[in-house]
């Protein structure tokens, strides 16, 4: 099953550091099946908010994005976007092939009320 890197990153005043991260990450993440699924590019709120950049980094599956986020290679890099750029990062898996939105439905409307519940 596919794994998301997903990361809100606020805006930053360019700065080479930021420069040299960028030039560097594929070829930390690409050793572990990682691709950009969308980097930095402009985007619309639909709902809520979401300042600064919306980045996704796709890979074949958690066990491998975890490898990447944690390998020495992409530990020898984060210090430089750390140090600039402010954001939030998860690690979230896809859903799995024939997902079935209808079925999650059904198993939330029968599953028993939690103590105190008077649905």
């Amino acid at each position: 099953m596919t794994a998301y890197v997903i990361g809100s990153l606020r805006e930053a005043a360019p700065h080479p550091e930021i420069a040299e991260y960028i030039e560097r990450i594929g070829a930390t993440f690409e050793p572990y099946g990682g691709r950009f699924l969308v980097h930095a590019a402009q985007h619309e709120v639909l709902e809520g908010g979401w300042p600064g950049h919306a980045v996704v980094i796709g890979f074949p599956g958690v066990a491998q994005a975890r490898a990447w986020w944690d390998s020495p290679a992409y530990g020898e890099i984060a210090p430089l976007r750390s140090r600039h750029i402010v954001g939030d990062i998860i690690l979230v898996p896809g859903v799995p092939e024939g997902y079935d939105p209808v079925a999650t439905a059904k198993a939330m409307r029968e599953a028993p009320a939690p103590a105190g519940d008077t649905r």
